[in-house]
């Protein structure tokens, strides 16, 4: 038995600072955060902690990809991801400076893999928030596969329905900050 891990960085990253703005005391809960975009930039995520906490031991990991936006070439976050065991897969913004195609190729891929390199017993683990996942967990727990979402206490309840489980990450804020 194996895990597949997708994760959507951007998401998981910017979802992460506002709960650490709550957790710090900027806000009065989270939902403050988020509508107020208040976020608590000194919040980093450790990719190597993130991959330990979502996908377990890197012997029983298939496959883990990180997908996100294309940084800077002076960016070394995508290297920094790499060397924690991400394949990493990024895409341009548009001239309106949003992110797009990452949840649809997430989607994509997990079905695509559910095919080609999933294995009976497999699981697949996925950490976003978005209820456009919905429709795509709905289809994988139907074939039998269980998938597991972990992410902030606060992602969409119709995704934490979806999925065979839900871990909330709030409680390890801490420890899975980069230090």
């Amino acid at each position: 038995m194996a895990n597949l891990l997708y994760v959507d960085n951007s998401n998981v990253w910017i979802e992460g600072m506002h709960v650490a703005a709550f957790k710090s005391g900027k806000v009065p809960d989270v939902w403050t955060a988020v509508k107020g975009n208040i976020c608590d930039h000194n919040w980093k995520m450790d990719f190597g902690r993130l991959f330990a906490f979502a996908g377990g031991d890197k012997v029983g990991v298939r496959k883990a990809t990180l997908f996100g936006s294309r940084p800077p070439k002076n960016d070394s976050l995508w290297v920094a991801a790499e060397k924690q065991g991400f394949d990493v897969v990024t895409y341009d913004r548009n001239v309106a400076n949003s992110e797009k195609k990452i949840d649809t190729d997430i989607v994509a891929t997990m079905i695509e893999d559910s095919f080609t390199i999933l294995q009976e017993g497999d699981e697949i683990t996925l950490v976003s928030g978005d209820s456009d996942y919905v429709p795509a967990i709905e289809k994988l727990t139907k074939r039998g596969i269980k998938v597991h979402v972990v992410f902030w206490q606060h992602a969409a309840r119709e995704l934490k329905q979806a999925a065979t489980t839900f871990t909330p990450l709030d409680d390890y804020l801490d420890h899975l900050a980069k230090k």
